[in-house]
């Protein structure tokens, strides 16, 4: 397999809209007009852009100027590659180029018109006023007009977003990190919205077709589309059995927990809304929160049940659906619940408001028994997780998320035992390594057919050159955590299938920096000397002997290293000495925001930090140098003359998993 990756790109949909072919000659000829004039500009693209061979004949100069007026007015601004890119596409739109995804590019004549719901505007509005009203930006930016279009303006230089991600998932974002002054310059926008973007990321949101430009043009449907995803993770929040135990009620044996276990937040709502229906002696099965539940009945039972004292018959002797959908708001509103819901949400359906709906009568008064808050002993070793086993799997999850495969994975243990969700992410990392004629879609009822699935993942993992030594489909079909994320116990944080396709898709985005030195292929070392360089360069004092050097658990060599990329964007005011736990995890949450607001994708943890987890910590020193290297095309010596140069996959040996004995001994260096 050739170890040549080619040209990579931080935004998915962006990398999506090229070929490598087109990718490697426009940043070709892009590196070559930087390197004769020192920058490109708005100003340069257009004749630029009228001489390629895809638009001679077609545009002439002022016309290309036209298109880009529209999206790009200063025409002084300096250009990256990325950037170019769009503009690229902006103007190829206007030709009716092929390319599909292209109606995301928001000139006046190339949006793509997607009807909105005001009914999911003004309930998203609602929950961003009520959630974020005590915060001190509440004069500059809420209370939010839902009558207006507003929300998309107040948007776009991504603060209100960075904090509904933090009441979400409170302390996701270090808000020092978020550019707050009354005026921010486009610089300092896209900051903001790449920390939302790669924040959102990293609590779950799937945001592959979104990109820092569709939020900054404030497109309504995109838009929406990512808050309402914040909104969910934030009402769904407790519904596991490790916040929220009584939930074990819902099963009526152990087989029934260990299914729990594994169910997704939004499967786990509609099984507790069931549950309480048939108590209720409703005798339909609710099986999604649209068309099931438009007659409003489902919704009359439910409330009778959680609130007797509010009970009322009234509700269903009503004949005229939008009466009784009234009906039942009026009975949800004596439990503060009706905010995300009209009646008429309930008559159409609406999937969103009504999954938001449930999830806060959930919220409200779940009518679990409080007995149920101390569950047996064989329910509580089933969901006890190792931290280090819990961390793993996160991490992994939320990886396989982000590559944008069509299955959404909601617990690792569970989702990838029929092989069809690893075939979907091999097929990301390697495209057309998956066999798809050999491969059988879910629902799968049959084992062997899982079987195969898992057999085929083995298969190309073993193509893919990916260290699988004695590990059979079985393995996975069996959902065996010792194989999916290895023996924690014994080899921490070696976990296999977490180790092996994220560290193939590591060597994929290290090998495309080559192209900076030579064609030489880079090694860990080669990493490590370049960011000595880089903080030493800058007058400052730290180094890194290695990635598990305790030292870097202060954070400040982290910190030096991205003010020596970009010398603004750490506040050194805001940054501990990192001598106490408590300063060490100030700095720790600093750098990941700090980071994540470059543009780095990054699912470490400030514990990853803390405790010198050195795989994490090559993948952090290792995003923080592709970034550096594909904003400056200067062909920067990174690697030093003295340096011993050698295979990528024989030098960094700390992500090899063949060798037990080897792990087990970096694991022992890094206590």
């Amino acid at each position: 397999m050739s170890s040549y990756v080619g040209v990579l790109v931080s935004d998915p949909w962006l990398q999506s809209q090229f070929t490598q072919v087109e990718l490697r000659n426009l940043k070709s000829k892009f590196v070559s007009t930087k390197t004769r004039s020192g920058r490109v500009t708005v100003k340069d693209l257009p004749p630029f852009l009228a001489n390629l061979k895809e638009f001679s004949g077609t545009f002439v100069e002022n016309e290309i100027k036209t298109i880009l007026d529209e999206s790009y007015p200063n025409r002084h601004e300096e250009v990256e590659f990325e950037t170019f890119l769009l503009a690229f596409l902006a103007v190829q739109s206007r030709k009716g180029g092929s390319k599909g995804a292209t109606s995301f590019l928001k000139t006046s004549t190339t949006t793509f018109h997607r009807a909105i719901s005001e009914s999911e505007k003004a309930s998203y509005i609602s929950h961003i006023n009520n959630y974020l009203r005590e915060d001190p930006l509440w004069n500059s930016y809420i209370p939010i007009n839902p009558a207006t279009d507003a929300l998309f303006d107040i948007v776009k230089d991504g603060v209100i977003l960075c904090k509904l991600i933090n009441a979400a998932v409170p302390g996701t974002i270090d808000e020092r990190a978020i550019n707050m002054k009354k005026e921010l310059n486009p610089w300092e926008r896209t900051e903001n919205l790449s920390l939302c973007l790669n924040s959102a990321k990293a609590i779950g949101c799937t945001v592959v077709n979104i990109g820092t430009q569709d939020i900054a043009e404030g497109t309504p449907h995109l838009v929406l589309g990512l808050i309402f995803q914040i909104i969910k993770i934030q009402l769904l929040s407790d519904l596991n059995l490790k916040k929220t135990p009584q939930l074990v009620e819902l099963a009526e044996d152990n087989q029934d927990v260990e299914e729990l276990v594994g169910l997704a937040p939004e499967k786990i709502l509609l099984k507790w809304m069931n549950f309480h229906l048939k108590k209720a002696g409703y005798e339909k099965q609710v099986t999604n929160f649209s068309s099931d539940i438009k007659d409003g009945e489902a919704y009359a039972y439910l409330l009778n049940a959680l609130a007797p004292e509010h009970s009322t018959h009234v509700t269903l002797e009503t004949k005229d659906l939008s009466e009784r959908a009234k009906k039942v708001l009026e009975q949800a509103e004596k439990l503060d619940c009706k905010r995300y819901l009209s009646p008429e949400d309930i008559v159409e359906g609406s999937a969103n408001l009504n999954l938001a709906f449930v999830a806060q009568l959930f919220q409200h008064r779940n009518g679990l028994s409080e007995e149920s808050s101390n569950p047996p002993v064989s329910f509580a070793e089933m969901i006890t997780e190792d931290d280090e086993t819990s961390q793993e799997e996160r991490c992994f999850r939320l990886w396989l998320n982000s590559l944008g495969a069509a299955t959404y994975v909601d617990n690792v243990f569970e989702d990838v035992r029929n092989g069809w969700v690893l075939l979907e992410v091999l097929d990301k990392v390697s495209p057309g390594s998956v066999n798809w004629k050999h491969a059988n879609k879910p629902p799968i009822e049959i084992l062997f057919k899982k079987v195969e699935n898992c057999n085929q993942v083995i298969k190309i993992g073993k193509e893919l050159r990916l260290s699988l030594v004695n590990v059979a489909g079985n393995d996975i079909v069996q959902g065996n955590k010792k194989f999916i994320l290895g023996e924690i116990a014994l080899m921490k944080d070696h976990s296999v299938f977490h180790t092996v396709l994220m560290r193939y898709t590591m060597l994929q985005t290290l090998n495309s920096l080559k192209s900076h030195w030579q064609g030489k292929e880079i090694t860990e070392t080669d990493i490590l000397n370049w960011a000595n360089r880089k903080v030493k360069k800058m007058g400052r004092t730290s180094q890194a002997v290695s990635f598990k050097d305790k030292n870097l658990s202060n954070g400040i060599f982290f910190l030096e290293l991205l003010s020596a990329v970009e010398p603004r964007v750490v506040d050194w005011g805001l940054v501990t000495k990192g001598r106490t736990e408590e300063e060490k995890m100030l700095n720790a949450t600093y750098i990941i925001s700090v980071a994540r607001k470059l543009g780095c994708s990054i699912f470490l943890l400030p514990e990853d930090i803390i405790e010198v987890y050195q795989k994490m910590m090559l993948i952090l020193a290792a995003s923080i140098m592709n970034w550096s290297l594909q904003q400056h095309s200067d062909t920067e010596s990174w690697v030093s003359d003295d340096c011993d140069v050698s295979s990528l996959t024989e030098e960094i040996s700390i992500l090899s998993i063949d060798d037990g004995s080897s792990d087990a001994q970096n694991d022992e260096d890094v206590k």
